[in-house]
């Protein structure tokens, strides 16, 4: 099956797993052009996408969008191939813009379940480091997370969001799929993470392997280990199951507004290899 050409991306994450998007927004002139498709690639078959257009605010074109749901995770599919998977067809689709979102565990004090995050930067405790699609690229992680697609998400979960929103924090990414323990979350804490996830790592990476902006909005679902108070499963799923659908609000109008022109440094930020006889 041929890849569409898509500019944009869309990895819906654990916040909006119960939403159906885009057609449960019902949002006018946002239309599914596909649905269910499945792409062959070097690291196996892809998870499902689906492929939508979204007029945009400044040049009233469509643009086409290309999402997966739940970062390609699936049953048999270790969690570093499904990444590969869903970078290597948003290569093929020309995509230079990604936005991702997800659920998030609190570390720092002064955060609350339900508030809403647009990291800055990250530190990476995974095991999914050597996650690459062709190891072509020295990858500059210095602005690792898009400065133009962080302040858009910022205007528009400021004008929709009924809580508070930080446009900046440190993520810590760790391996999962269990919680992290409390003495792990003390060390976070103690290093200047403010938020614990699952998901950023490789996807960063690979954004940037790819010359991609990348970007994401995470939700506070829980207080993470030690912090705060312990955590309650029932609100934890009050939470997934009640904000998804103003979260994915915000996601698709800040997809309406991104401009044509990127106006960042992403792209600059990854450089032909200098081990030339090693990849």
């Amino acid at each position: 099956m041929e890849i569409p050409r898509c500019d944009i991306a869309f990895i819906g994450g654990s916040s909006t797993l119960t939403v159906n998007i885009p057609e449960e927004l019902h949002l006018d002139e946002v239309t599914v052009e596909a649905a269910g498709l499945v792409f062959a690639t070097p690291f196996g078959p892809s998870p499902e996408f689906k492929l939508f257009t979204v007029p945009n605010h400044f040049s009233g074109e469509k643009s086409r969008i290309i999402s997966c749901r739940m970062h390609g995770w699936r049953k048999g599919v270790s969690r570093a191939a499904a990444s590969q998977q869903i970078f290597w067809v948003f290569q093929a689709a020309g995509v230079t813009r990604v936005l991702a979102e997800g659920g998030v565990g609190a570390i720092n004090h002064l955060l609350d379940p339900r508030d809403l995050i647009i990291p800055h930067d990250y530190m990476d405790f995974s095991l999914r480091k050597d996650v690459a699609l062709d190891s072509r690229y020295l990858l500059i992680m210095r602005e690792a997370l898009c400065c133009q697609l962080r302040d858009l998400l910022g205007v528009h979960s400021r004008q929709a969001w009924p809580g508070r929103v930080y446009n900046r924090g440190i993520y810590v990414n760790t391996e999962g799929r269990h919680f992290e323990s409390p003495a792990e979350i003390s060390l976070f804490k103690t290093g200047g993470a403010d938020i614990v996830g699952q998901s950023l790592c490789p996807e960063v990476y690979l954004a940037r392997e790819i010359g991609a902006c990348y970007a994401g909005l995470y939700l506070v679902v829980n207080y993470a280990e030690g912090i705060v108070a312990p955590w309650q499963h029932q609100e934890l799923a009050e939470i997934f199951y009640s904000e998804g659908y103003a979260l994915a609000r915000i996601l698709m109008e800040t997809i309406r507004h991104i401009p044509p022109e990127r106006a960042c440094n992403c792209h600059d930020l990854r450089k032909e290899t200098l081990l030339k006889g090693i990849y």
